[in-house]
C-alpha cells in the first residue's frame, strides 16, 4: 500500500511542482498515474521512492514512512525510472548482479530470477553485451529486469512501456496484472490512455501538481455524467477543469 498525505514540493522557492497531494494505492491493485507533461508525475514518483524529499506531508509504503525508514522502504520497492540510460558501460549481466547485490539477493535466487526474466523479455543473448550497445527498447528491458530482480512487493514504474516492442509490452502488462492479483501493489505513470483504461483498477489524474480525479473509470463517468465517453475525452475535460 502507498499513502500520500498533504504532500508538497516546490523548486527554486517559487515553482510548485506538487500541491498538497492526497491519495492512496491499495495492495492488490494496479494504479495508473496520468497527467500532461509538467503536471508533477515524475516529481511525485521521485518523492515516493525517496530520490527527493517532500517539503511537507507524509509518504508511507506499507505503513512505513519514507523519511523515517528510508532503507526499509526502499527494500520494498522496485523502481523503473523514466529514462533507461544508466550504467551504460556495464554489461547487462553485470548490471543485474549489481542490482541483486544492492538488495542482498542470494546467489541461488538471483540466478533463478535473472534466468526467468531474461527468457521472459528475450534478453538471454544480450546479457554479455554492454548496455551502451543496446537499443532503447533493450535498455528499457534491462532496467525493468533490474528493478524486479529482488522480487519487490511494490512496483513503481515511470512510463515503463516506452520503447518496448509489442511482445515485451504485453509481457510486462501481464506481469503487472499477476503481481497485483497476488495481493501486491503496482503504481505506474503513462501517457497511453488506452493502456490505463484496459489495465488499471483505479487511476489518478494530476494537473499542475494537484489531483483532479482519483477513482475507477466508472466513477469518472458518473462524476462527469458521460457514460459512453472515452477515457481520452474525460481526461481532457478534467485537465481543462484543473487548468481553470
Amino acid at each position: 500500500m502507498i499513502e500520500l498525505v498533504n504532500v508538497n514540493k516546490t523548486y527554486n522557492g517559487k515553482n510548485k511542482a506538487v500541491d498538497n497531494l492526497n491519495f492512496s494505492i491499495n495492495s492488490g491493485e494496479i494504479f495508473g498515474f496520468l497527467g500532461p507533461n509538467g503536471a508533477g508525475k515524475s516529481t511525485t514518483i521521485k518523492m515516493i521512492t525517496g530520490i527527493i524529499k517532500a517539503d511537507s506531508g507524509s509518504i508511507k509504503i506499507d505503513g512505513l514512512d519514507i523519511t523515517e525508514n528510508p532503507i526499509e522502504v526502499k527494500k520494498k520497492i522496485g523502481y523503473v525510472p523514466d529514462s533507461p540510460d544508466m550504467f551504460l558501460r556495464l554489461k547487462g549481466i553485470e548490471y543485474l548482479n549489481f542490482m541483486a547485490d544492492v538488495y542482498d539477493v542470494t546467489t541461488e535466487d538471483r540466478k533463478a530470477r535473472i534466468d526467468g526474466l531474461s527468457k521472459y523479455f528475450d534478453m538471454e543473448s544480450a546479457l554479455d553485451d554492454k548496455i551502451q550497445s543496446y537499443s532503447h527498447g533493450m535498455r528499457q528491458k534491462i532496467v525493468v529486469m533490474g528493478a524486479l530482480v529482488h522480487d519487490p512487493d511494490v512496483w513503481i514504474l515511470d512510463e515503463p512501456m516506452t520503447g518496448l516492442d509489442p511482445k515485451a509490452s504485453y509481457n510486462l502488462k501481464e506481469m503487472m496484472r499477476k503481481h497485483a492479483d497476488s495481493g501486491k501493489t503496482v503504481f505506474f505513470s503513462t501517457h497511453v490512455l488506452e493502456v490505463a483504461e484496459k489495465l488499471c483498477d483505479r487511476i489518478g489524474i494530476v494537473s499542475k501538481g494537484k489531483i483532479v480525479f482519483c477513482g475507477t473509470i466508472n466513477e469518472m463517468k458518473q462524476k462527469l455524467q458521460e457514460e459512453g465517453s472515452s477515457l481520452e475525452k474525460m481526461f481532457l475535460e478534467l485537465i481543462d477543469d484543473g487548468d481553470k
